[in-house]
């Protein structure tokens, strides 16, 4: 099934087999309200390092299948795994509106263009604001004080953990497939996007198999921190399953193939 980031629906399918452990509930306060997220805990007391995950715009509590797969992965690596739901989606979904409606709202107002500048503009407000009080709130925990922090996402996530960098000293930067099917639509996303590659600080990769929807923002994005002499890595994976949604979904299905590259850098970086 086609995810269209404009109307976005149902686009997530668990890898046949997959299992884990159930993730603990936290609840922590951000600018529109109280929100909540999930944790996957490694072993023993810590504390620990952490990876703060950026979920895509899957809506309700679906993002939390992709968490169900990703998350004791690096948890088995001691590292506590946190994806906090932003508003609207999830345990925040008493935070405020659903982006999906929002943007999908915007486009009935004035088409594509105002569609493109309303999610232009809610991910790097609102949305921004709610990554940045999960980062505040996990780096004040007992069990993750003093500890490196690491920042990844998918699609809307990966959007995210871009802008991310850009405002917070994370050790390292994942980006999978950030503004994959939103890129060719939306000038006004590139252009946040190239201006927070420039200036992010944070040692970035950027993955995506090759029959995702787009993959010029990799390419264009890699390229923006090459110029500006940043520390970048860039893989492409071989096309995963038939279509450009099965390569979307590459970004947490395919976790088994990407797991020991990303950790690899996370780990080099963050150490």
């Amino acid at each position: 099934m086609r995810c269209r980031i404009f109307l976005p629906v149902l686009c997530f399918s668990l890898a046949a087999g997959a299992q884990a452990a159930e993730p603990e509930v936290v609840h922590f306060p951000g600018k529109g309200g109280t929100l909540g997220g999930e944790l996957y805990r490694p072993s023993g007391e810590g504390p620990f390092p952490v990876l703060l995950y950026n979920h895509g715009s899957a809506p309700g509590m679906l993002n939390s299948q992709a968490a169900k797969i990703i998350g004791p992965l690096f948890a088995a690596r001691g590292w506590l795994f946190f994806m906090p739901y932003r508003r609207g989606q999830g345990y925040s979904a008493d935070a405020g509106p659903y982006i999906g409606d929002e943007i999908k709202a915007a486009k009935e107002r004035g088409g594509m263009q105002e569609a493109s500048r309303t999610m232009t503009r809610l991910l790097g407000t609102d949305h921004l604001d709610d990554q940045l009080a999960a980062l505040a709130w996990i780096q004040s925990q007992p069990y993750s004080r003093g500890k490196p922090v690491a920042v990844a996402g998918n699609s809307f996530g990966g959007v995210e953990a871009v802008l991310g960098a850009a405002k917070a000293p994370y050790c390292a930067a994942v980006v999978a497939s950030g503004g994959a099917e939103s890129w060719s639509q939306s000038p006004e996303l590139q252009e946040v996007m190239k201006a927070a590659a420039r200036n992010a600080a944070s040692p970035m990769m950027f993955f995506q198999a090759a029959n995702d929807f787009n993959l010029e923002p990799s390419k264009v994005l890699s390229a923006e921190r090459a110029q500006a002499g940043k520390t970048t890595l860039v893989k492409t994976y071989d096309a995963f399953g038939k279509s450009a949604a099965d390569g979307h979904s590459f970004a947490y299905r395919g976790a088994e193939i990407w797991f020991a590259d990303v950790f690899s850098f996370i780990d080099q970086h963050c150490r």
